[in-house]
């Protein structure tokens, strides 16, 4: 009995060896086990004749004498916890294994570590510490005993005698399904881009109700953003590492800017020169600023070009060439087109709120019906744009023109061009309207009027409209057809630079070039179109007072106003002297 008991031992820490993934080269059979355990057990009894063992062989029947040991030394020791036997069901079939509680009356058991697991890395897999115990010697010294960790369970096969390691219950968050971060990214995404978006509405509408000259500080603002972004696209790489040692071009960075202010100078002086003769000219400081202006700005670029020239080195003349060249056309792209736009401010608000808000309503629209609707890619540059967005955008860009603009036609502080840059919404300013903003009747052919009457059984010989209605088709179409390709210049101009936005300037939306990119076409159109069929060019004081300081002579101006004080007088006019 307990030669086939240790037999089943020797046997379990076999199976335990090999479940650990270590490759056997020959198995035990039956009577090698019964050799090896004859060998070890009794005293008494005749020794067996040696039998041939390989080493793995060997291994395992060292591995069960020594749990055989242990076995012996945890009965010495008194523990107070139940234990559940393991037994061999079967004294005669050394492989066959059956677990089950014993009745036995609670001893003081020994929690011992099964060594065997951990000798020479042979653990089952995954590694549990099981502590081991063994049952009470007097009745069966060869009975393993394990620690219960449940009240008297009653394993019914051989899978649930062998030791299971307990399975934790998973906690709340580990049970919950994981978030994706790709989604968690996008609605923190849309939050930022959706408060910022709400932001600058509403310091855009702020300034505006502000006055002129803060829409005008607005947008040199923006095109100064937009400058630094474009320009730090082009950077001098170093070349060697004479380069790395020396750093790059010190000058470069500073021409930059001094060509971006001297430009700003000329273009804005001659606004200033064209809207406001009536101040310039007749205050005798401003008047050398007034009538050398072009010289001193001509100077200006002179002496930049020659600290371009003197600062040029052999191993960067390709790139300062190349740099010149790019922030020339910066320039023009960026410096000019706000100069236009300012001169919109400057001929009256309408001409640039309602431009840009055609502009950004494109683009929500755009945005709106590709999202509902759009399948067909519109263009390769853009892959989120879509044919029905671009046309879905167009006719709801046109329905809001008309109604935008004949809601801010009715203000004076919109249509009137400035005349003081220290009004605001909340001043009382009067002007003599354009004529695009005075409503007229167009009378309907009779033969149509006949028809409509008859219709809608009411009267109907005329409508009434203002030609600012036509002008806001033709700003619509321009907003809706063309000015999108300025955002996809611009998406071409991130892909060549392999970037995804100019900058940071706004969090959500990227830089300030990003945002602009449509406005500054579209602003460049309103002007040519205001100024080709729109502005009225009469004469005023401004332009009768620049005629006369800039080609009378001192003596001709003074008969001038004797002249015209003669004149008055005639006219029963009060002259102040």
């Amino acid at each position: 009995m307990a030669q086939s008991r240790f037999a089943s031992r020797s046997m379990f820490a076999a199976l335990s060896v090999e479940s650990s993934g270590e490759e056997s080269e020959e198995e035990i059979s039956e009577s090698e086990v019964k050799s090896s355990a004859t060998t070890s057990s009794a005293a008494t009894e005749p020794p067996a004749p040696p039998i041939k063992m390989s080493k793995t062989a060997m291994k395992k029947a060292a591995k069960a004498a020594r749990l055989e040991k242990l076995n012996s030394l945890a009965a010495e020791k008194p523990n107070g916890e139940i234990t559940a036997k393991v037994v061999s069901s079967d004294s005669t079939e050394a492989g066959s294994f059956s677990g089950n509680l014993g009745d036995l009356e609670p001893e003081p058991p020994v929690e011992l570590v099964d060594e065997a697991a951990v000798v020479s890395n042979h653990a089952l897999k995954p590694p549990v510490t099981i502590p081991l115990e063994a049952a009470p010697p007097a009745k069966d010294p060869m009975e393993l005993s394990y620690s219960v960790p449940t009240p008297e369970p009653e394993p019914s096969s051989e899978l649930e005698a062998l030791p299971i390691a307990p399975i934790e219950a998973p906690s709340s968050k580990q049970g919950a399904p994981p978030s994706d971060p790709e989604n968690v990214k996008k609605r923190q995404n849309i939050f930022t881009r959706t408060l910022w978006t709400f932001i600058m509405i509403g310091v855009f509408i702020g300034l505006l109700l502000m006055g002129h000259a803060y829409m005008v500080l607005l947008v040199m603002l923006c095109q100064t953003l937009v400058y630094r972004e474009v320009t730090a696209l082009f950077v001098l790489a170093q070349s060697d590492k004479r380069d790395e040692i020396e750093g790059k071009d010190p000058w470069s960075k500073t021409l930059n800017w001094y060509f971006f202010a001297a430009t700003n100078y000329f273009l804005y002086g001659e606004s200033i020169i064209y809207y406001f003769k009536h101040v310039v000219f007749s205050e005798a400081q401003l008047l050398p600023f007034a009538t050398n202006h072009r010289l001193i700005s001509f100077a200006l670029y002179t002496i930049g070009l020659m600290g371009f020239v003197l600062s040029l080195q052999k191993r960067y003349l390709r790139k300062q060439f190349g740099l010149f060249c790019w922030v020339h056309m910066s320039l023009l792209l960026i410096v000019v087109s706000s100069h236009f736009i300012v001169n919109n401010i400057l001929e009256g608000l309408i001409w640039f709120w309602v431009p840009a808000s055609l502009v950004i309503c494109n683009d929500v629209f755009a945005y709106i019906w590709g999202m509902s609707i759009g399948r067909t890619p519109l263009i390769k540059l853009s892959p989120k744009k879509t044919v029905e967005g671009f046309v879905g955008a167009f006719i709801s860009t046109v329905l809001f023109s008309l109604l935008w603009g004949s809601y801010f036609m009715r203000f004076n502080y919109m249509i009137c061009p400035v005349h003081d840059l220290g009004v605001s919404a909340w001043s009382n300013v009067q002007c003599v309207p354009n004529p695009v903003f005075v409503w007229k009747d167009w009378q309907i052919p009779t033969p149509l009027a006949t028809v409509l009457s008859t219709t809608l059984q009411t009267q109907i010989t005329s409508i009434s409209y203002v030609p600012y209605h036509l002008h806001l088709l033709s700003m619509s179409f321009f907003a809706s057809l063309v000015a999108p390709f300025g955002g996809f210049f611009a998406s071409g101009f991130k892909r060549a630079f392999n970037i995804k936005d100019f900058g940071h300037s706004i969090p959500g939306h990227g830089g300030m070039t990003d945002r602009m990119d449509c406005q500054f076409l579209m602003g460049v159109f309103t002007y040519v179109y205001y100024s080709s069929l729109i502005r009225q060019h009469n004469v005023t004081v401004g332009s009768i007072l620049q005629n006369i300081v800039s080609g009378l002579s001192v003596d001709e101006q003074l008969e001038l106003i004797v002249d015209l004080k003669k004149y008055l007088e005639g006219m029963g006019v009060p002259v102040p002297c």
